[in-house]
């Protein structure tokens, strides 16, 4: 009698706007083998899948072959997991829709699951991280962009067309900032990367009297102006209120549509702890449906950045319909 072995190994792939980043994930977790490519080396969509598909088959292959890989998962900023594709990416150098999942699975043969960015960090904290056990939480990914996913009753809620949970594209101010992705007041221009930065500027605008290390900066980000929150400077402190009281109206809103046990913050932005959280707190439980008030936990990931991303691009791997040709 013969056996059909199981695969153990799964590919995670994590794209962001910079860099791309390979592993090989084992179905313990454990991540096998790894290596990054530069996202903006490729002008065009074509080069890019044919050198990442290039560069997983040969990392494969250098630890036990492609036929011991299960599947492959794709995290990616605008990525539509019930198509499999990239639609519309404000943050990304390609523009339209991409079918990605079918470009990697022709050339690849295997199963290919695409899921956005937000929606695989969920799926990592869901199995491996802060979300463990739990069925009704939201994942806030803070970067360059704002990411979400929402998981209910134990699953993520994708919606009719796979676009559901896009809280940072929920307008806060009316005729507000413009928005990559063609509005204006989204929640995104407020607490993103270049909304932290824009906010910082006109303060400093505004009160041009006051003295502030803000000033002295050869370069203005949110690590930047985190480190002057942690000297003690007013209008860099003041920085990271507005920035929360923003994000807490967004997440009062959303909180109170969805009765989340839990609202976890991932990414680069999620650093700023107590000068972004606090006030987002204190305005969200000012803002939020009153039977909500006082119940919605607000954890910051216990994964870093690198093993979230992979961990969660990996369940996204484990979670597709197996497909190979190497059967």
């Amino acid at each position: 009698m013969n056996f059909e072995l199981t695969k153990s190994r799964v590919v995670g792939v994590d794209i962001s706007g910079n860099q791309t980043t390979i592993g090989i994930v084992d179905i313990r977790g454990n991540i096998i083998a790894e290596e990054s490519m530069t996202t903006l080396d490729y002008p065009t969509i074509t080069a890019f899948v044919n050198s990442l598909c290039e560069n997983i088959v040969t990392l494969a292959e250098q630890h036990d072959g492609l036929a011991t890989v299960r599947s492959v998962g794709v995290s990616a900023p605008s990525a539509n997991y019930l198509t499999g594709s990239i639609v519309n990416a404000a943050n990304m150098p390609w523009t339209g829709v991409i079918p990605l999942a079918v470009m990697m699975r022709d050339q690849l043969g295997l199963a290919v699951g695409v899921a956005n960015d937000a929606h695989a960090a969920a799926m990592g904290e869901k199995v491996y991280g802060a979300a463990h056990g739990m069925k009704n939480f939201i994942i806030i990914n803070i970067g360059a962009g704002l990411g979400s996913c929402i998981f209910s009753d134990g699953h993520v809620h994708l919606g009719a067309e796979g676009f559901a949970g896009e809280i940072g594209h929920t307008c806060v101010v009316r005729g507000g900032r413009q928005c990559g992705c063609g509005h204006r007041g989204c929640l995104e221009t407020y607490v993103n990367k270049r909304g932290i930065v824009e906010t910082a500027r006109e303060l400093l605008d505004e009160q041009r009297d006051t003295p502030s290390l803000l000033r002295s900066l050869d370069h203005l980000s949110p690590r930047t102006i985190k480190e002057c929150c942690d000297q003690g400077d007013e209008l860099a402190i003041e920085t990271y209120r507005r920035t929360g009281a923003m994000l807490g109206l967004g997440l009062a809103n959303s909180a109170s549509v969805l009765d989340p046990e839990a609202i976890i913050f991932t990414g680069g932005i999620s650093k700023a702890g107590k000068w972004l959280i606090g006030p987002t707190r204190e305005t969200f439980e000012n803002l939020v449906f009153p039977n909500t008030r006082g119940k919605v936990k607000m954890l910051l990931s216990i994964l870093d950045n690198r093993e979230r991303d992979m961990l969660g691009a990996s369940a996204v791997a484990w979670d597709v319909e197996e497909y190979s040709l190497f059967k």
